[in-house]
């Protein structure tokens, strides 16, 4: 069993004894001291908190509970039904709430959920705020509401299509564009809320075709959730058989947005962020954003334009802090996730596309020309499993230390920067392992840099075990 407690909300396998996984005494625990937390804090004064899940099989085990415990502390839930991560958090602004909780592990496997946290703003909660609901959890500083006091549950599943409503009024959606290309578009959601709300949204799009590949929202994904190319053969034999013009494909709540080419070939997802942001800047100049784990490419592609970049520490609150700092028009992550202020401040894979197929009409090109057009960075995406008892900061330190001559940043884990390459290693905030990225001119040596850094970390980590 993994309980994880971090800036990405409390995530953890379900069952267990408490304190070791996500089992119903540790949800309404932290669901408890969430509230009590928005009660202080909040603006808002409605007694409104917007609730959200994506199809995993714990899913309505953990709403039950959460909304249960949510009306025990005095608040009245509006249960907006399957729903993804950007929806939840457009219906926090759309119905005035004091805040939202998205039950959803993301990309973790199905024996994954958690409790995403959102303030007044539909935005997450940032690190200070998160700990503070942790400390709260942790003294038992919350009190539940008295007979006359509880809240109610209300329904309300029309968020998906006021969503699709919001992200179709944005001036740069083309819709005529897109209409008149005729786009024939294969989807993988890997049985989650994607397979409810992308459908919807192509056919208002005006896509001609829309070929869906494991859209029920059953919660037993086909295969691993995460949208890398190792898990998506299925959606690739598809396209390399000819026939449409591009894939897309999403983790169960819809905040990362993979493509597929024309010719079964991987878009490579730090590219989503790097496409939309290059249709926003041809029509709204402006600084960009992305986190230090992600391609060079967007710096680059905001240079050409004129613009500045800046990069901000992983995780998605960070991205909208330096986001909102620059003034940004664009910004995100490269693991697909694409963040669009003129609709909101979240990831959101339906923004994503709508920008996307916008850009392909508009250009007249085929995906793959259009990958293309963008600097060719390659980029190898490792990870080291971490023992319960590894001293990651002596870890990451020992890594400076070797790499001293080099230009290192080390404002989140440890980046080295090399003129024509550079790597990153972090803790995750989602799972007990370090993530190593590396980015070079070739996938060769990006892997070979990779592969010599994880090594490094391997052995740093066993004379750590050993008292060297």
């Amino acid at each position: 069993m993994t309980l994880i407690k971090s800036i990405s909300g409390i995530r953890g396998t379900i069952g267990g004894k408490p304190g070791t996984g996500l089992n119903p005494l540790d949800i309404v625990k932290f669901t408890a001291a969430y509230a009590a937390y928005i009660r202080r804090t909040s603006k808002v004064k409605t007694r409104k908190i917007v609730v959200g899940r994506d199809a995993r099989l714990s899913g309505e085990m953990v709403r039950d509970t959460v909304v249960g415990t949510l009306m025990g502390m005095g608040y009245d839930v509006v249960d907006i039904g399957l729903a993804s991560t950007p929806t939840t958090e457009l219906a926090v602004t759309l119905e005035g709430a004091e805040g939202g909780l998205i039950l959803t592990a993301s990309h973790n496997p199905r024996q994954w959920n958690a409790l995403k946290m959102l303030d007044e703003r539909g935005e997450f909660l940032d690190a200070a705020a998160g700990g503070e609901v942790l400390r709260m959890a942790g003294a038992g500083d919350f009190s539940f509401a008295g007979v006359d006091e509880l809240g109610s549950c209300r329904r309300d599943e029309s968020y998906g299509e006021k969503h699709i409503d919001a992200v179709l009024a944005l001036p740069l959606v083309d819709v005529e564009a897109i209409c008149s290309r005729g786009f024939r578009v294969a989807i993988d959601c890997v049985n989650s809320v994607g397979g409810l709300i992308l459908p919807r949204l192509l056919e208002r799009l005006g896509v001609a075709q829309v070929t869906r590949l494991y859209c029920e929202p059953t919660g037993d994904f086909q295969h691993n959730p995460e949208p890398l190319e190792r898990n998506l053969s299925g959606i690739m034999g598809l396209m390399s058989e000819g026939g449409h013009d591009v894939a897309f494909v999403v983790d169960p709540d819809v905040d990362r947005l993979a493509l597929v080419c024309e010719d079964g070939k991987m878009y490579g997802e730090e590219y989503t962020l790097v496409t939309a942001a290059d249709y926003v800047l041809r029509h709204t100049p402006g600084p960009t954003v992305s986190n230090l784990s992600s391609t060079r490419a967007l710096r680059d592609v905001t240079r050409q334009y004129g613009q500045a970049y800046a990069a901000s520490a992983v995780g998605e609150v960070n991205v909208v802090a330096k986001m909102k700092e620059t003034g940004a028009v664009i910004g995100g992550e490269g693991n697909g996730g694409v963040i669009y202020p003129a609709c909101h401040y979240g990831r959101d894979a339906l923004v994503g596309i709508a920008l996307i197929l916008s850009h392909m009409a508009r250009e007249g090109k085929t995906a793959s020309q259009l990958r293309a057009s963008y600097p060719p960075y390659f980029m190898a995406k490792n990870r080291v499993e971490l023992a319960p008892d590894t001293d990651v900061d002596a870890l990451l330190q020992a890594v400076k230390a070797h790499y001293a001559g080099e230009e290192i940043n080390d404002a989140d884990g440890v980046k080295i920067d090399f003129p024509d390459s550079w790597v990153h290693l972090r803790r995750s905030n989602t799972e007990p392992i370090v993530r190593v990225y590396s980015e070079a001119p070739t996938q060769q040596q990006a892997e070979e840099l990779g592969e010599a850094v994880m090594r490094l970390v391997e052995e740093t980590s066993a004379r750590l075990a050993a008292g060297e």
